[in-house]
């Protein structure tokens, strides 16, 4: 009988959960994939990369989410420190040592060591922060908008590393650009 109760009391604990907890889809439930691409690294393909937007066209004033499905073995460690240099990079003078050292460690309970097939979903959610994701189950939420803004600045900044990416990403890769 103990059993039962605490089996009912799991069932209604897990259906009361916070939205938070939920699958990133929860907070985009009109997602659509706006593009996709991988990210190679001399010649290896080391993840496939997709953005879901709920419209036609990526905007940093909507939520949307980024997904990274692994291909090959990396450590949290390696994400991280590639996560904070680019982050460094890009935000050359404005972000500042304290803001980076804050932001490696939610760097470092939002990721995991990968293995090939697994996926780490960012949502980002203007002027709150935004949530991390690994196989769909939630590992990190921050409420910081220059941390969000920072972090997805790496795959759609026009400055990114990898342009090319960045357009697929975009849903612009192929298509003419400018005029008429």
């Amino acid at each position: 009988m103990a059993f039962l109760a605490r089996l009912a009391c799991l069932c209604l604990l897990l259906t009361s959960m916070p939205a938070a907890i939920a699958d990133w889809r929860a907070a985009l439930p009109a997602a659509q994939q706006l593009g996709s691409g991988d990210f190679t690294w001399f010649g290896l393909r080391l993840y496939s990369a997709r953005l879901w937007t709920e419209g036609p066209r990526h905007d940093w004033n909507q939520p949307f989410a980024l997904e990274l499905t692994y291909h090959r073995s990396l450590s949290r460690d390696t994400l991280v420190q590639a996560s904070l240099e680019e982050m460094r990079r890009l935000g050359a003078g404005r972000v500042t040592p304290q803001q980076l050292e804050a932001w490696a460690k939610v760097l470092q309970e939002a990721f995991v060591d990968v293995r090939p097939g697994m996926r780490i979903t960012g949502l980002y959610q203007p002027g709150q922060g935004g949530r991390f994701y690994v196989d769909d189950l939630p590992t990190r939420t921050l409420a910081d908008p220059a941390f969000a803004r920072a972090f997805f600045a790496i795959w759609l900044d026009p400055r990114a590393r990898d342009a090319q990416l960045r357009l697929q990403l975009l849903g612009l890769a192929g298509k003419p650009r400018g005029g008429s």
